[in-house]
């Protein structure tokens, strides 16, 4: 077995369904430790999302599978003072906390930051939620949906015709977590330096925002409101999708030299001595009269030909293909970046890797997602409790 980036860090994740999940996966990767405390009943909601009904009866859910291989799983009713003290007790061994409840709800436990920090200075916690711990919406309930509204993603999608448009997964919530997992690293690396540990507050709304930089700063500096321009690039033209002779192909002539190449390709050389379209900004001004010209060429024959033929020229072009294609294509099968892990209850899961290639402490999916309480004993044994202190705790309802 390889050596992993962050073998030793045990982190506990007292997180749910997508955004925290999504960090503590990258940890897990990463070849950290990293202890799923769920609820005894059913544990994480994701337990029962996915379109396979049964396994999300058996409480292994596609949602749920795709986001926690390399974990182990831990129930603990953290209503009851108990599991409390079990929970302070793996703390004291832990080097991160991460948890996605609203403000406020660890604190009623009585597992607050201040508590947790007395008992292990070094910890580092996260907290991932809606709007951020503080301010005047700190305690609304959000989802992804919810931040995709607010944080105006969903103004800037689509066009005249399809507009509010959210994105087509929970990208707020997958960003918060990509947020997240990055400050934790982060925090790590400045206890090494100084051994000290610390609080970090990642906000959805705050975690996507920066997404939309370039747009953002058309807006605050330039004093441009967003464009509706669906599938075409803002920043340049012929830059977006086009129709061929077999359906449509992505075509981004960023540079001068890729539109008149694109121009060459196409046979169509005397658009670059349109004054309408010879400066990129002449043709972002006027995209709606060039591309039914560009489109008059390239519905001549099919997108692969076009591909090949753009490529050759150093103009980015691709086709669109659906998901399935996608996960398929030689590139990304190459890359690694899907990998199969076994279950032995399920068979073969694929899964995504982390994407990040290190050379010396590469990443890699070594367990399959944990059933609800799989390593309750295993862990309860680390702190001294035997097989009948264990049996008794599930009696009672603390595991």
């Amino acid at each position: 077995m390889s050596v992993r980036l962050c073998s030793g860090v045990r982190v506990l994740d007292l997180t749910n369904v997508l955004s925290g999940p999504f960090a503590t996966l990258h940890l897990a990767l990463l070849g950290a430790e990293v202890i799923k405390i769920e609820n005894p009943a059913e544990g994480d909601l994701a337990r029962r999302l996915g379109n396979v009904p049964e396994l999300n009866d058996g409480l292994m859910g596609t949602s749920f599978l795709a986001q926690n291989a390399n974990k182990k799983s831990v129930t603990l009713n953290l209503k009851e003072p108990e599991a409390r003290e079990i929970f302070l007790r793996l703390a004291r061994s832990s080097d991160v906390v991460v948890e996605n409840f609203r403000p406020g709800v660890m604190d009623r436990l009585g597992l607050s930051y201040a508590t947790l920090r007395e008992a292990n200075p070094r910890l580092i916690y996260c907290a991932i939620s809606g709007f951020g711990q503080t301010g005047p919406d700190a305690l609304k309930p959000a989802y992804d949906q919810i931040i995709q509204g607010l944080s105006g993603i969903m103004a800037i999608n689509g066009d005249e015709r399809l507009n509010p448009l959210r994105c087509g997964f929970p990208v707020c919530d997958t960003v918060g977590g990509l947020n997240a997992a990055f400050a934790i690293m982060a925090a790590l690396y400045h206890r090494e330096r100084t051994g000290e540990g610390q609080f970090i507050d990642v906000a959805l709304v705050d975690s996507i925002m920066p997404l939309m930089g370039w747009v953002a700063a058309n807006l605050l500096i330039g004093h441009q409101q967003p464009q509706l321009l669906g599938n075409d690039n803002f920043t340049a033209a012929p830059s977006g999708t086009f129709a061929t002779a077999d359906g449509a192909i992505n075509i981004a002539a960023n540079k001068q030299e890729q539109w008149e190449a694109v121009a060459e390709v196409l046979g169509v050389p005397e658009l670059t001595r349109d004054p309408r379209f010879a400066a990129r900004d002449a043709r972002k001004k006027n995209r709606r009269a060039l591309t039914p010209l560009l489109e008059a060429k390239l519905r001549q024959h099919p997108t692969d030909h076009w591909v090949q033929a753009l490529n050759a020229r150093s103009v980015p072009s691709g086709a669109i293909l659906s998901l399935e294609a996608a996960l398929a294509q030689p590139q990304v099968v190459h890359r690694g970046t899907v990998q199969a892990v076994c279950d032995e209850r399920i068979g073969e899961l694929q899964l995504f890797n982390l994407t990040a290639k290190f050379e010396k402490t590469p990443a890699a999916i070594e367990s399959a997602p944990p059933r609800l309480s799989d390593h309750t004993e295993e862990i309860l044994g680390g702190l001294g409790y035997s097989s009948s202190d264990v049996a008794a705790l599930r009696a009672k309802g603390i595991v």
